[in-house]
């Protein structure tokens, strides 16, 4: 059974759509056990040597690929002394997928490779459908490691949870 959405008390109160779901950090509970573990102590975002993890609402920590790339080094989950992020063996760190916007380079004529470049599991590739080609995301390789996505001169990369948003 796939996890409620996330609501925030602002858009409950005011009738708004759910609020999209933090991007965690590798290998957390699903989000209300999460939350119901996480003591916000900021170990595990002390202990990231990439600098991804940041302090989101409510002092909860959160992925932000902006930042560079989650190499799933593991140092956040051993941090975490109240197990809100449990790697299970050979479980994946998350199910994010990166995905190219309306504001892909490309997809207006401009030639653009970054997301590819910088790509570490070469999960993208360039489909030539027009005189410029436009990107394309394996899902089966894309680890949701967030490279792409901060090094887009457009921010037109983002991360996105797919098995949440078919449900």
């Amino acid at each position: 059974m796939p996890a409620a959405p996330v609501r925030s008390r602002r858009a409950f109160l005011f009738g708004r759509q759910a609020a999209k779901q933090p991007l965690r950090p590798p290998w957390a509970l699903d989000e209300s056990d999460f939350l119901d573990r996480c003591t916000d102590c900021g170990a595990c975002v002390a202990r990231c040597p990439e600098h991804v993890l940041t302090r989101g609402e409510g002092g909860y920590p959160v992925f932000d690929p902006h930042l560079g790339e989650c190499t799933f080094c593991g140092e956040c989950e051993l941090a975490c002394e109240p197990a809100a992020l449990s790697r299970e063996a050979d479980a994946a760190p998350w199910e994010l997928l990166a995905e190219a916007g309306d504001a892909c380079l490309p997809r207006h004529g401009v030639v653009c490779s970054s997301c590819r470049d910088v790509c570490p599991e070469q999960a993208i590739t360039f489909l030539v459908m027009t005189a410029v080609p436009a990107p394309a995301v394996d899902a089966a390789r894309c680890t949701g490691c967030g490279a792409c996505v901060g090094i887009c001169p457009v921010a037109a990369i983002s991360l996105h949870h797919p098995a949440r948003e078919t449900a």
